[in-house]
This record gives structure tokens, C-alpha cells and sequence, in this order.
């Protein structure tokens, strides 16, 4: 597999792209997106067995099973920084070791459905809370160590928008290749 092809199944959708300019009606949009996303991601892999969840989405990646749970993983963890940026003056978020995480044993072999249950709720809050925000407020920033830089809430919006895009191309894409 040439260096092309890897990157095209690593980012089937591209890689993250800012936008220069965010108004209120990209962050409505924004939240609507979080809002719908456990939804799609359920529609999607409702009737998966064992043997397509741990179909992996490239040599070397996550099984279908290890992203779903990364989702979960990935998305608290957003959702405290939101708050944090929110509740203190430009805090130090705390990184975490994302793939360590998903080769823990629960995510390699655990049940898909908890991992669902917990982003249609965590999603719930997530807009809830995000809908009560003014638009100034998502100029709040918080401090990224692993990155050294400080990031606003527009930024993380929008990022966590295309990640959940990014892990349903990924898992669209390895079904179609399989099936």
C-alpha cells in the first residue's frame, strides 16, 4: 500500500481544517451536528456482528470496535475541556493517551451498545449545554500542553464536529471494502 492510499483510509475526509470565520449560524449548525451524531453512529453499526466490529479500518488502525469506544473516550474528554474553558480562566486541559486507551480491554472486546448509551447522553448534555452558551463565550480558550498552544471553543467545536465525521467515513468505508 503505497503512502497515498494509507493516508486517504487515515483521513478519508481530509484532515482537519479550521475555518477562518465562525458566526453564530456555524455554531448553531455545529451543535446540531453533536447533537445528531449518536444517532448516525448508531444507525450505522446497529446490526455489526463480532466479525465486522473487529474489522480494522487500515493496516495498523483501530477495529470498528476500538473506534466506537474511542468516540466515547475521545468526546468526555471534550466535553470536560469545554466546561473547564467555561468555568476557569484559560485552563491547562490534561492530554491523554488516546491509543493506549483503545488497546485497553474494554475497548478491544467490549460491548459496542455501553459505549453508544454513553455517547447519546454525553451528547444530550453536550448540546444542552453548548445551547446555553452566548456566542462570545465560545471565544474561550484553554491551554493544550501536548500541542503548546491555546485553543478557543470555536476551534474545539468545529474539531469535534469533523472527528465524528472522520470515524463515520472510517467505519462506512472499511464495510463497503468488506463487503
Amino acid at each position: 500500500m503505497n503512502d497515498h492510499d494509507l493516508e486517504k483510509l487515515k483521513y478519508p475526509i481530509g484532515r482537519f481544517q479550521p475555518l477562518d470565520s465562525v458566526d453564530e449560524k456555524q455554531i448553531e449548525q455545529w451543535i446540531s451536528a453533536l447533537a445528531d451524531f449518536p444517532g448516525r453512529l448508531a444507525n450505522l453499526v446497529a446490526n455489526l456482528n463480532d466479525q465486522q466490529l473487529n474489522l480494522v479500518y487500515r493496516p495498523g488502525g483501530w477495529s470498528i470496535r476500538q473506534v466506537i469506544h474511542h468516540l466515547a473516550d475521545s468526546h468526555i474528554n471534550a466535553y470536560v475541556r469545554v466546561k473547564l474553558a467555561i468555568t476557569e480562566n484559560n485552563p491547562h486541559i490534561r492530554p491523554y493517551d488516546e491509543a493506549s486507551w483503545a488497546e485497553c480491554e474494554e475497548a478491544r472486546l467490549g460491548d459496542i451498545a455501553v459505549s453508544l448509551a454513553l455517547l447519546a447522553n454525553l451528547h444530550q448534555r453536550w448540546a444542552l449545554f453548548l445551547s446555553t452558551l452566548k456566542f462570545s463565550d465560545f471565544e474561550r480558550i484553554y491551554f493544550h500542553p501536548e500541542h503548546q498552544k491555546t485553543f478557543n471553543l470555536k476551534y474545539l467545536l468545529g474539531l469535534y464536529v469533523w472527528h465524528g465525521e472522520h470515524h463515520l467515513a472510517h467505519i462506512s468505508g472499511t464495510l463497503e471494502r468488506h463487503h
